[in-house]
């Protein structure tokens, strides 16, 4: 290689390296290969006794969806509300006027690119805005809104490319939540979940929109994420519907395996969680189930259901499985458990990262892992580093980044999935969304 090509290679790669766009992004719900793990270096080990500096900050209307960051972009929905109150109560759809928007941000500044949005009148409970986050994926961005507005974006200009109604389109009612399942895109085709009589899963072309097969059926599409999983040489495409988990052909949509899971009120919510041959799978109402793999393609059969003393019943936010402990938070007491696959032995349990040593129904906090340990972020609003395994929970840091603005069981919450990119995180609650640095220098 000559001097020449040898210099223009070395300054290549140097600026490649110093280049702030090339820090990993979170293009979706849960980080880049939606496990919960977030692979940057260079990340504080502490926090410093004087906070984590706040880089920039900007106001956004109600949401609970979380942030997407890919390209130097932080992607956003959220809904700005112009008529109707927002009351939570469970039981109740209350109706909203007001409009679904979807908005582009610098990620280094915080500076408005542009704004999507669109008149969307809600009857939900629990009205306070977008549940799923926007999915990133090869230029476009996938989002989804509460009513069933799905949308494909172009992601530099937030020009639409191509939109569906799910609600009209379907001809199928929203559920009783809202749709809240975020969109999967694998491939070239996005998988969402309208609901209704054998469309409660279909595969679209992520370029067109164009349909490509539909299955599955149900009252409503509950509020569980599509997951892809690997099981040996094969993929299959998980569905967890209220009533009952399936494991699917992602380009046909051939039924492999179903398996029944019901959880109380219909609300599938937290992804089946793979660890190895086996499939967790959990939800309020004391429901859970660790699923065994076999064959090929792969069927599943229940290696054990879960009970007081066996596994943990996550509702709010998904657990995750790391050195063959599974981590998360159960939905009635709001204790973070750690537990043993494939036996299902609880190992310890724990409330200090919902607030203290009381149970609190529904309390819960969206976790990170990292090298440096587990950041997660609580509904108080605070970001704790922690260290987990199955000796105990030890915490490492803790500081307050949001106030809790929404509300929930009477007390204030903020649930919402923060984002973790260019070495800093990216949160939101129902007023602002802020970025944090979390560079070690």
């Amino acid at each position: 290689m000559s001097r020449r090509a040898t210099g223009f290679l070395a300054a290549t790669l140097l600026t490649l390296l110093s280049c702030p766009l090339c820090a990993d992004d979170w293009p979706q719900w849960m980080g880049p290969e939606r496990d919960g793990v977030w692979r940057e270096t260079g990340i504080v080990k502490s926090f410093p006794a004087e906070g984590l500096p706040v880089q920039w900050r900007m106001s956004v209307g109600l949401g609970y969806s979380g942030p997407a960051v890919a390209g130097g972009k932080v992607y956003l929905a959220d809904f700005e509300r112009t008529a109707g109150e927002v009351l939570n109560n469970s039981g109740t759809r209350v109706k909203l006027e007001g409009n679904e928007r979807v908005t582009c941000l610098d990620a280094a500044s915080g500076k408005r690119i542009w704004t999507y949005e669109y008149d969307c009148p809600y009857e939900i409970s629990y009205p306070s805005g977008p549940r799923a986050t926007p999915t990133f994926n090869d230029g476009k961005l996938y989002c989804l809104g509460a009513e069933g507005h799905l949308l494909c974006l172009d992601a530099a200009t937030g020009r639409v490319i191509w939109q569906k109604q799910l609600v009209q389109e379907y001809k199928v009612r929203s559920p009783h939540w809202g749709y809240s399942h975020h969109p999967l895109v694998d491939g070239d085709t996005l998988f969402c979940l309208p609901g209704g009589d054998g469309t409660l899963v279909v595969a679209l072309d992520k370029n067109t929109g164009k349909e490509i097969w539909r299955n599955l059926s149900s009252s409503d599409a509950g509020y569980c994420p599509p997951t892809m999983i690997q099981h040996g040489d094969q993929r299959q495409l998980v569905i967890w519907h209220p009533e009952a988990i399936n494991g699917l052909d992602p380009a046909s949509g051939k039924i492999h395996w179903t398996v029944p899971l019901k959880p109380a009120y219909r609300m599938s919510v937290t992804a089946p969680t793979q660890h190895g041959d086996y499939l967790y799978a959990s939800g309020i109402g004391n429901i859970s189930a660790l699923l065994k793999l076999s064959g090929t393609p792969a069927v599943a059969e229940v290696a054990w259901r879960g009970t007081t003393e066996r596994g943990v019943f996550c509702s709010n936010s998904t657990p995750i499985i790391d050195d063959g402990i599974l981590y998360g938070f159960g939905c009635r007491k709001g204790e973070l458990a750690a537990v043993e696959l494939p036996s299902g032995k609880i190992l310890w349990e724990s409330f200090k990262a919902t607030g203290g040593e009381r149970p609190s129904n529904h309390g819960t906090a969206m976790m990170t892992r990292h090298a440096n340990g587990y950041f997660l972020f609580n509904e108080h609003g605070e970001l704790i580093l922690a260290q987990m395994d199955r000796q105990g929970y030890r915490e490492t840091s803790r500081m307050s980044l949001l106030k809790p603005t929404g509300e929930a069981f009477g007390r204030s919450v903020v649930w919402s999935y923060p984002a973790f990119s260019n070495r800093s995180i990216y949160v939101r609650n129902d007023k602002e969304i802020i970025c944090v640095s979390l560079a070690s220098e």
